[in-house]
Formats: structure tokens, C-alpha cells, sequence
């Protein structure tokens, strides 16, 4: 690690929180978890070549949970003074001692802890001037309005730079951490002019800048997605087959994660109650999780809690396998954590049909006629129930080919119903934060017009 990026090394973050760990149990603390984390960054927008912002962030902070039995306060500060951090867990310690007795709070078993951390590799620092994050962002608004006339305005692009580290430990043992980046491109062109205007947006995000998508690659790809969208139409209300374009085929695998996440179940506010070992997606699904990925943006060795992180089988052959729980959430439903205290680690979503031939023109020519969806907005899905309505625009294929964008209709259905129907999954596979999937043909859908 290149400890000049940050004020503090990793074994100085450490040693705070070996300090916090022995001002709990002086206190009183039967337990007691700590996260002491600083960061830096980096964000710059332009529009129509002209800087709009320019943000610079430094931070840092500790948080401190602290048990007294089955009891827990938490507190947190930015300052790491040993008088402000002592504070702060008398603070924690002082509410622990108003709350109630919880049977599944505490820390995770001592053999669930990740007591020798693998190096993922998750740190990239980039070393770039505010001048050059400039330079950068107005190359690839450029290059979008290059591609044609018809980009006639913008919403902008964006550089943003993120380099970070932290520290975790608690008091049955566990102290570990790693310093991580995230670096971000993006722009939104505008095509059209008045009443007829189409945006559209692309952006690329990596942890390690030297495998950034160009500037000139991403202006142009935004600024041809903005131009395809123009003349759209309207749709008459029907039953169709519907193709879920890559990036958003990812929200149809969040959508499962959320509904198999322990606190949906303990609380029953899930579709998916008792679906472990049942049959959720066709028989040609495979869902998997690996958390080792060197480099990946989902990637971690251990879960917020210090649990290792393992491989495994989310979905195989459709049937559930797992769900994806805290330490509070497996006690609550009687089971044991699977090391998603903060959520999934690198998804992918494949089925056993995919051809590596079936690229986006192949997955048009599997759906033959009905809609390709490339935008939802709102939030309109109702994870007790799986109702599922949400506005959309995309295109209107004919025997697999593209026929006209439309816009202003609604897509209804109810997620479980869309899960057990997904006829395909593309070889077009994308990476969107945590989750990666290709594109995703459902059986049908109602598609609402006006």
C-alpha cells in the first residue's frame, strides 16, 4: 500500500482500534466491534466544456459498537484523539446500558472470523490533477458530441476518484483491513431539440484506471444511445415477450438478492419466504458468488462483521441454495451467517443454454418480436408481495430486429413470476457494481401504453 496517499497507515488505524477495544472493556464492555476508516477523493463535473464543479473530500471516522451481555450501544466520531475516542465509547457504553436485551445480538462466533486475510488487490491510487480530471471528463462530452449533429446538449460529464482504507476488529479476536479505490467516468448527452429531446447516458467504473473504458469510447457510446431514442412512440397495451438489456437485467438479480437477504425474511416482508431449497428460476439458471476476484468491485475477504467470505452456489439449476445473512439476521431465522453483513459479493447470473454466440443481436432474434427495455424509473416493486410496475422506454423489435423506440409505457408483472420465466440469458455480459449478468429474455410481461 502506498501509505502517503492517507494521513494515517494501516497500522496506525490498528493500533487506534486495539486502544478503543481496551477503553470498552475498561468501561465495563463484555464486547465490543470497531471500524475506524479515512478516505480522499476526488469528484469534477463539466458541461458543454465549461467546469460546473469542482469537489475535494477528506474524512475520516471510528464507530464503535459495544456489548454489555446482549445488550449493544453504538457511537461514532471523526475525531481520533485518545480524549475523543474514550468519549465515544463511554457514549456507546452509555446507551447499551438503556437498551433492551436482544437473544441474537452479538459478535459472530470466533470460528467464523477471517483470522488470516487474503490480499485481493483492491487498492489502485490514481494520481490525478483536478486540471487533468477536467481535461478527461470534457474529452468524452466532446467525443459524444462529435458523433453527430443531432447532440445538440448536455447534462454533463463527470470524473469521480475515490481511494480509501479502514481497519475492523473486535474483541473475540478479529483486527483486519485494506485500503480500496473506486474511479468513475460518466456522461449524459442530449439529443434532439424542444419538445422531441432524448437523453441517454454510459459511464465506466473500476477500481484500477488503467482498465477504464476511454473517454472517447464512452462519449461516443452515450451520445449513440441518446440518438437511437429519437422519434420514439408510443405502445397500445399488450402481453409480450420483454428483453432486459444488460444493465438493467443486474437490477432483476438485485431484486432476487434483496428478497433472499436476511432481514426481508426475519421481518417476512419478502416474496421468497422459505425458498431455500425450492425452485425459484428455471432449471438452466445458475447463480454464484465469489468474493476472491482479484481487483473486482465486489470483491472482499471478509464481510462487515470480520466473517470470512466464501465461494458458493447461490442458485443451482434454479433451486435456491442460499440466502444471503448478517450474524443478527442467521440467529433471528435460526441458521448461521453466510458473510453478507453489507451485502453480495460479485454475482453472476448464467444459464446453461447460453451459446458464447449469443451476443445482443443474437438475444433480439431469440425474443422475435416485443420489447427491449434500456430505461425504468421508479421504484415500483413491492418485495412483500413481487408485484412489479415500473415506467420504461426502450424499442419495439420485430422478428428480431429493431424496428422504432418507444417511451411513456409501464411494465407490469410480479417478480416471481419474472424469475421462474427468464427463457435466456445473453453472452453479453456486463459488470455493474456487485452483480454481473447478460442481457435477460422474460416470457412476457404487460407492457401498458398510452
Amino acid at each position: 500500500m502506498n501509505d502517503s496517499v492517507f494521513t494515517h497507515s494501516q497500522d496506525q488505524l490498528k493500533q487506534l482500534a486495539r486502544d478503543v477495544m481496551t477503553f470498552a472493556r475498561e468501561k465495563g464492555g463484555t464486547d465490543c466491534a470497531v471500524e475506524i476508516s479515512e478516505g480522499s477523493g476526488l469528484s469534477v463535473s463539466v458541461r458543454k466544456s465549461k467546469i460546473e464543479t469542482i469537489e475535494q473530500n477528506k474524512d475520516k471516522g471510528m464507530g464503535v459498537t459495544v456489548f454489555i451481555g446482549q445488550k449493544r450501544g453504538n457511537a461514532s466520531t471523526s475525531d481520533f484523539s485518545p480524549a475523543a475516542l474514550r468519549a465515544t465509547v463511554e457514549a456507546a457504553y452509555n446507551i447499551a446500558c438503556f437498551t433492551a436485551d436482544d437473544d441474537c445480538a452479538g459478535l459472530a462466533d470466533a470460528d467464523m472470523l477471517e483470522m488470516a486475510p487474503q490480499d485481493l488487490k483492491l487498492f489502485y491510487p490514481w494520481t490525478i490533477s483536478t486540471e487533468e480530471a477536467v481535461a478527461l471528463a470534457q474529452r468524452a462530452e466532446a467525443a459524444a458530441f462529435a458523433v453527430d449533429p443531432r447532440i445538440s446538449n448536455s447534462e454533463g460529464a463527470g470524473v469521480h476518484v475515490q481511494q480509501s482504507h479502514f481497519v475492523a476488529a473486535n474483541s473475540r479476536g478479529f483486527i483486519g483491513g485494506y485500503p480500496y479505490s473506486r474511479h468513475t467516468l460518466s456522461v449524459a448527452p442530449i439529443a434532439g431539440k424542444g419538445a422531441k429531446m432524448q437523453r441517454d447516458d454510459w459511464y465506466t467504473s473500476v477500481r484500477d484506471p488503467a482498465k477504464m473504458s476511454s473517454a472517447e469510447a464512452v462519449g461516443r457510446y452515450a451520445a449513440e444511445r441518446a440518438l437511437a431514442r429519437l422519434n420514439a412512440r408510443k405502445l397500445d397495451t399488450r402481453t409480450c415477450p420483454v428483453l432486459f438489456e444488460a444493465p438493467l437485467a443486474a437490477g432483476l438479480l438485485g431484486a432476487f438478492v434483496q428478497a433472499t437477504s436476511g432481514g426481508a425474511l426475519y421481518r417476512k416482508s419478502s416474496f421468497l419466504l422459505d425458498s431455500l431449497g425450492t425452485s425459484v428460476f428455471p432449471s438452466h439458471i445458475q447463480v454464484k458468488e465469489d468474493p476472491h476476484v482479484v481487483g473486482a468491485v465486489g470483491s472482499a475477504p471478509f464481510d462487515e462483521e470480520g466473517v470470512r467470505t466464501v465461494k458458493r452456489d447461490v442458485v443451482k439449476d434454479g433451486v435456491v441454495q442460499g440466502y444471503f445473512l448478517s450474524t443478527y439476521s442467521a440467529r433471528k431465522l435460526g441458521m448461521q451467517t453466510t458473510g453478507n453483513a453489507g451485502g453480495s459479493h460479485n454475482l453472476s447470473l448464467t444459464s446453461s443454454l447460453t451459446e458464447p454466440s449469443d451476443d445482443f443481436v443474437a438475444m433480439l432474434k431469440k425474443m422475435g418480436t416485443g420489447l427491449l427495455v434500456t430505461e425504468l424509473m421508479g421504484q415500483g416493486t413491492n418485495y412483500v408481495t413481487g408485484d412489479y410496475s415500473r415506467g420504461a422506454s426502450g424499442f419495439w423489435v420485430e422478428n428480431g430486429i429493431i424496428q422504432y423506440p418507444v417511451e411513456e409505457i409501464t411494465i407490469a408483472g410480479n417478480m416471481k413470476d419474472m424469475l421462474a420465466q427468464i427463457v435466456a440469458v445473453g453472452a453479453d455480459v456486463l459488470v455493474r457494481g456487485t452483480k454481473q449478468t447478460g442481457s435477460i429474455l422474460l416470457e412476457n410481461m404487460v407492457v401498458a401504453g398510452g
